[in-house]
């Protein structure tokens, strides 16, 4: 398993797997591993002769410089797990920032058709520009076939599809099932940060999930979300900062209901500090 720090040596490894025809999975992360992301990985080794993982903290897609600060960084861990996969067909690159930005370390401003305005763009403005800025920056050096996304961050998979879209970008990008744990919960880096408390009383946001799912075939959305905020106010561990239902292509909250429309709930939760957010298909 090769290590690469450089922009200039993943190039060099690039274009010699190019030159033999083998194709290029990619999966970007910002390390904090967990078997979520194997699940992306192992994909991608499916589906792949050679698969980069690229291990960056984003700083620009950070709203709060604490967060940045206490993001979770354990390369050698991250590279023991990716080891249990694949030896020989896995390439790390963990680019500095320099790599990535040179001496800008700025984002780039981006317009996704108003996708970067729904839900987690309304909490967390100037997030999606530094996701794109990232991505788009990560897809130009890695030259990938394929990019593989998890659908726990259902927005940021449509807002990366966008990305190839609009600068025509010749990657294809192919969203991953969201991996739970067996109690429901959605695997996430953020979880480690939760206490024991805590814990127990987080699969409770895939079961009230799950159970919108089943409202959803004869409530309309107003009502699913009314029933939503009052059984989060029942819990004294969970905070909710926002539940929607919104159409997949647009993501735009859903006023009234259209058979030809592909529908999803996305949720946000406050355990104490640690934010925790999912989704599910409706329709």
């Amino acid at each position: 398993m090769e290590v690469l720090s450089t922009k200039e040596n993943i190039l060099i490894l690039i274009k010699e797997i190019k030159a033999q025809n083998k194709s290029v999975g990619f999966v970007p992360t910002m390390g904090a591993l967990h078997n979520g992301h194997l699940s992306l990985v192992r994909k991608a080794l499916n589906e792949n002769d050679e698969v980069i993982v690229s291990i960056f903290v984003n700083p620009t897609q950070f709203n709060k410089k604490e967060d940045l600060e206490k993001y979770p960084r354990d390369l050698e861990c991250d590279i023991n797990l990716l080891k249990t996969l694949s030896n020989n067909n896995i390439i790390i690159y963990t680019p500095s920032i320099n790599d990535i930005y040179g001496a800008n370390i700025k984002a780039l401003k981006f317009d996704f058709d108003g996708l970067e305005n729904e839900m987690e763009g309304k909490f967390r403005p100037g997030h999606f520009d530094g996701v794109g800025t990232v991505v788009k920056r990560l897809f130009e050096i890695v030259k990938p076939d394929s990019a593989y996304f998890g659908e726990k961050d259902f927005q940021q998979l449509q807002i990366i599809k966008k990305l190839v879209e609009k600068f025509q970008l010749s990657v294809k990008v192919i969203g991953c099932e969201i991996y739970r744990e067996e109690n429901g919960l959605a695997l996430s880096s953020r979880n480690q940060h939760l206490k024991s408390e805590q814990k127990k009383a987080a699969p409770t946001i895939f079961k009230i999930l799950k159970e919108a799912k089943e409202k959803f075939r004869k409530q309309s959305a107003k009502k699913i979300t009314d029933w939503v905020i009052k059984e989060f106010a029942k819990q004294k561990l969970l905070k909710l900062e926002y539940f929607i239902i919104a159409d997949v292509k647009t993501l735009k909250e859903n006023k009234i209901k259209s058979s030809k429309k592909s529908y999803r709930a996305f949720i946000a939760v406050y355990a104490d500090t640690v934010r925790l957010i999912d989704n599910i298909a409706l329709n």
